[in-house]
């Protein structure tokens, strides 16, 4: 039996790609949220980190009513790093928008997406978004789109998708292409119902089991001060109704059974509280207080389990620990191996492509493994918001081992870049192990490349090639799969670092003499400890320097005769540049006000024993 007044749909497309702006435009059209003129954010980013970077990083559940029809839409991120957010959310959906920017075309990540869709056999509607740019490709990019279909193996039924042309930005769709252009040169208000019944018409009811058991997969959680525990899933089969009870099915077989003390629906981004749900309804189920992803809510009387979710394992780890520098405790307020235990502990609930190691009583540093560098980087930045404070070291990538045989993680690299930079990428790919797939030049001489590459040869490649090409490149890659271990240079990411040999307060004098070593990170004022890095040296060695000295009052000259000194403007320690730079004996120390970046052994006498050690 199908739910005709109702579909249930995930939007999907690379980073950048338009589809929060898109869903925003649906939301105030439908009237689903109110018109707020003074609200210049995306509706649907709600994180402070989201609105900060631009993109999505937790997948958002909404709802519409177009003409009689709910519409539930699930808002998925676009950047591999959050993959685990896909692969569960696209569950609950019955289709998919599958969004392509009009200049860009398919990317690496619209890649990855769309497979998971089509491996779950969604139907997709293309939205080729952004044709009011001025180099849009529209062409082009739509016979881009279907070759990937092709290559991705997507069934006739699935290769005969509907296509709209949008622009997110001006809240405007169309199926005819020079409509939409006419629409936009006339400036004509905004409308996106040709999008909305696309949906109706291609997008199919949810196939629904009422008479069969209740039946509902928990694919997300939300907390709620007062109904505590949130199950977010689609009901499969059967209904569910306030104050009935029902059995929690663990992935492990585990059963449990509690009355469902509060059940809410979606209208636009609200949760409203709600009797009962029929299936092929999107609902959040309260009542159950160790409810977790993967779990199965079904009829006591007649329990049925669900297969669980499959997610991707992390290919990058690294170390997180308690701060253990000289300003340890200075500026955060949760400190301890506890606190630190205790928030892993939690992200593991709704995080579910993290792995955590090391979490036994006792120990004061865990094995963090992620997606991705960003993956990791958004956690440590949301915990650092929230009071802690922490040492993290290098990202890692993580071997298998099949057969006596050792693999490594590889990925697809895509790099957009004016033609005159050709030269530095192919030489610093090629260093790094990387293999030349695919090269072409777009229309305006902008030269695009797709390399694989292990893993191993990303680490730090982002920093050295915004360098090398001046900040205009632009890096997408993609986790591809695990290959045997290649050998590569290890010593690309090699570097010297300025190091502070005395505790104190930086000041012009010695970070004059500092600066003409190399780039320094810090400026005058600054508190710095024994084993801090101020800078990076200009060569591949350390060298440590005294940035606190002062020039000292003589019966020749006075303190402050010289003429005034002028220094270079220090390079900003953001975290992603940090996790990037630091080799293997370094740390990123991180705190609430502060990202500095140490040598694991703070003392210099010491470092040159391990050295002669070794």
């Amino acid at each position: 039996m199908k739910r005709d007044n109702i579909r249930n749909i995930a939007i999907i497309a690379h980073v950048d790609h338009g589809k929060t702006t898109l869903v925003d435009a649906m939301l105030k059209q439908t009237h689903a949220v109110k018109e707020n003129p003074e609200q210049q954010d995306l509706i649907m980013d709600s994180m402070d980190l989201e609105r900060e970077r631009g993109i999505t990083i937790k997948a958002k559940n909404a709802s519409l009513i177009y003409n009689d029809t709910k519409i539930n839409i699930v808002d998925t991120p676009g950047h591999a790093d959050f993959g685990g957010e896909v692969e569960r959310t696209l569950k609950m959906a019955d289709g998919v928008l599958l969004l392509v920017d009009a200049k860009e075309g398919p990317m690496p990540q619209t890649k990855f997406v769309l497979k998971k869709a089509l491996e779950l056999g969604l139907k997709a509607i293309v939205v080729i978004n952004k044709i009011d740019k001025p180099d849009a490709q529209v062409e082009e990019t739509t016979n881009k789109t279907f070759d990937l279909f092709v290559k991705l193996n997507a069934t006739d039924e699935q290769l005969d998708f509907p296509i709209i042309y949008a622009s997110g930005v001006r809240g405007l769709a169309d199926t005819d292409l020079e409509n939409l252009k006419s629409s936009i040169s006339n400036q004509k208000s905004p409308d996106v119902s040709s999008l909305f019944e696309a949906i109706i018409k291609y997008i199919p009811a949810p196939e629904v089991r009422p008479e069969d058991p209740s039946a509902l997969l928990v694919l997300a959680l939300a907390y709620d001060n007062y109904k505590g525990r949130l199950g977010i899933g689609k009901i499969e089969s059967g209904s569910i109704k306030k104050n009935q009870n029902l059995m929690l099915i663990k992935p492990n077989g585990e059963k449990t059974t509690a009355k469902v003390s509060s059940l809410q629906m979606y209208e636009g981004l609200k949760q409203v509280d709600a009797e009962e749900a029929l299936a092929g309804d999107i609902v959040a189920v309260g009542g159950f207080d160790d409810i977790h992803i993967g779990d199965t809510l079904t009829d006591p009387s007649n329990p049925q389990q669900l297969p669980p979710v499959e997610i991707e394992p992390p290919t990058i780890k690294m170390t997180f620990g308690v701060n253990t520098s000289p300003f340890a405790g200075r500026e955060g307020k949760l400190v301890t191996s506890r606190n630190l235990r205790d928030r892993l502990i939690k992200e593991l609930e709704t995080n579910v492509a993290l792995k955590i190691e090391g979490l036994e009583q006792g120990s004061d540093t865990f094995l963090v493994a992620g997606r991705g560098e960003l993956h990791l980087a958004v956690l440590i930045e949301t915990m650092r918001r929230e009071g802690f404070e922490m040492q993290v070291s290098q990202p890692e990538v993580i071997y298998h081992e099949e057969n006596g045989k050792k693999f490594e993680p590889y990925e697809v690299v895509t790099i957009d870049i004016p033609s005159e930079y050709q030269g530095v990428i192919i030489e610093e790919l090629g260093r790094r192990g990387g293999e030349l797939q695919h090269m072409d030049t777009s229309a305006s001489g902008e030269l695009h490349a797709e390399y694989l590459i292990p893993t191993r040869g990303l680490i730090g490649l982002k920093n050295l090639l915004m360098t090398r090409t001046r900040g205009t490149v632009v890096i997408n890659n993609l986790f591809d799969s695990y290959k045997p271990i290649h050998e590569i240079d290890t010593h690309a990411n090699d570097h010297g670092s300025l190091i502070a040999s005395e505790a104190g307060v930086s000041n012009a004098y010695g970070l004059n003499n500092a600066q003409e070593r190399g780039m320094l990170f810090i400026g005058p004022a600054v508190d710095v400890y024994e084993g801090m890095v101020v800078g990076k040296n200009s060569v591949d060695s350390d060298l440590e320097l005294n940035v606190c000295k002062t020039k000292k009052l003589t019966n020749m000259r006075s303190s402050g005769s010289d003429d005034a000194i002028i220094l270079t403007p220090p390079r900003p320690v953001e975290l992603d540049f940090a996790l990037e730079y630091i080799g293997s004996d370094e740390l990123v120390e991180v705190t609430p006000q502060s990202i500095r970046i140490r040598k694991k052994t703070l003392s210099a006498i010491e470092r040159k024993r391990q050295k002669r050690s070794q």
